[in-house]
């Protein structure tokens, strides 16, 4: 829901009531039948997902050699994607169970990939309203940013390109303590969360053979959330955090995020193909805002520190050795080089944004020159630190009945020993279509 419908919305209700309350001094022998509001004990749906897409490729590029195998040499790439995610849930008393899954074909001339997989498969005990415990795999949501979360400690990463996409999960159990107040405390919650790492569960997360504990405390203090959230040293160091959200005003909302890495650790290599571990504290931070205007024009820009990432001269270093690598492949010991090459790829240079300071800005008109059901948007993700950047435009049409149909281009700025000019391609277009049931 809008701003702006959020505002209609109780003089809406209010109006409804009065209809209501006349119907009702009207005809006396007015009924209510309560069955037609009653919960489905078993509920299904999700989504079929046909997306073709072309990539126009950045051959020479850094991300162009560690993704694509040796004696490739293409210009432009199509790729056919089809998915189906199922959203189910049951309850029954104070039990309930939830799953969603995701199942997905993909061809190109690289990849020939069929994967089916469990986002979510969760049973959950709720004795009272004060208290849920949820077992087995779960997408917890932890943090107040759109495109970045440096505070989502126990949550697979976002793409800052499409933030809105279902993440997969990790199997833990976790519980959530709700108390109520009257007064400026209106709300506590404690979330407890344990997520263990083993050769067959969340093998993923980090080094095996922990039990990792996590922790949030979250409190509604008039019109403020606030969140403290932990986690552990185990499979990852420990680390800490808060972050925000408040409602300015009606159409203005600004958050914010702090986040503390203890002894993190990151590889680096140096201009003569050294690597080395680099070991100390980092911080990540994150601010930003939301803004509706009377035009229903809305605005998300957020500011994103990256703690652990890496400087221009650092990265800079990553794309020569890994052009130095891939250049003598065929000499002896070349074969080693491009194995670490690939292997610090799959480490912190081969994060969707792997350097320190981004700026995140997407604009969104809802129905403009009166298109129904119409949403253009366009998103730009700055590297400020090389001045490298994407923009995605975005059209979104919803008009038929359960169809999404969505438009989307990315063009990637930048020369040569930048973030965005090393990418694998250097511009993307993809058709989405979407029929929900």
């Amino acid at each position: 829901m809008s701003l702006r419908a959020q505002r209609w919305a109780p003089l809406a209700l209010a109006a409804l009531l009065a209809h209501s309350a006349a119907a009702l001094a009207a005809d006396e022998e007015f009924k209510f039948d309560a069955s037609e509001f009653e919960k489905k004990p078993f509920e299904l749906g999700g989504y079929l997902e046909f997306r073709p897409e072309r990539f126009t490729l950045n051959p020479g590029s850094t991300g162009y050699k560690l993704n694509y195998p040796a004696g490739f040499s293409r210009d432009s790439l199509d790729r056919t994607t089809g998915a189906l995610q199922l959203d189910g849930k049951f309850v029954s008393g104070i039990v309930s169970a939830r799953f969603r899954s995701y199942s997905q074909i993909q061809r190109d001339a690289v990849v020939k990939d069929e994967s089916n997989r469990f986002y979510e498969a969760a049973l959950s005990l709720r004795p009272n309203p004060g208290l849920t415990v949820d077992i087995g795999k779960q997408a917890l949501q932890w943090g107040k940013g759109y495109a970045f979360n440096p505070v989502g400690f126990v949550q697979r990463r976002k793409d800052p390109n499409d933030p809105e996409l279902a993440r997969e999960g990790y199997t833990a159990v976790s519980a959530d303590f709700i108390r109520n107040f009257d007064g400026p405390l209106q709300t506590v919650a404690f979330t407890p969360v344990l997520l263990p790492v083993g050769a067959d569960v969340n093998d993923d997360f980090g080094k095996t053979g922990y039990v990792n504990f996590a922790g949030k405390l979250y409190f509604l203090h008039r019109d403020t959330d606030i969140d403290f959230v932990y986690m552990g040293k185990g499979s990852r160091p420990a680390r800490y955090g808060v972050d925000f959200s408040r409602n300015l005003q009606s159409n203005l909302e600004v958050h914010g995020e702090w986040a503390r890495t203890l002894d993190a650790e990151k590889p680096v290599v140096d201009a003569a193909g050294r690597v080395s571990t680099q070991r100390g504290s980092q911080v990540s931070t994150l601010l930003g805002m939301r803004y509706l205007t009377e035009r229903d024009t809305t605005w998300i820009v957020e500011y994103y520190r990256n703690g652990t990432g890496y400087s221009k001269g650092e990265i800079g270093d990553f794309y020569g050795f890994v052009d130095r690598a891939f250049a003598g492949a065929g000499a002896p010991g070349g074969s080693a080089l491009v194995q670490s090459a690939l292997n610090l790829a799959r480490s912190g240079y081969g994060q969707p944004n792997p350097m320190r300071n981004y700026l995140y800005v997407q604009a969104s008109q809802k129905e403009p020159f009166d298109i129904l059901y119409f949403t253009p948007s366009v998103t730009v993700i700055a590297n400020l630190d090389d001045r490298s950047l994407s923009v995605t435009p975005d059209l979104l049409y919803t008009g038929i009945k359960n169809l999404e149909l969505r438009l989307r281009m990315s063009f990637l700025v930048g020369g040569g020993g930048t973030d965005f000019g090393e990418k694998p391609n250097s511009n993307r277009i993809e058709l989405r279509a979407r029929f929900y049931f």
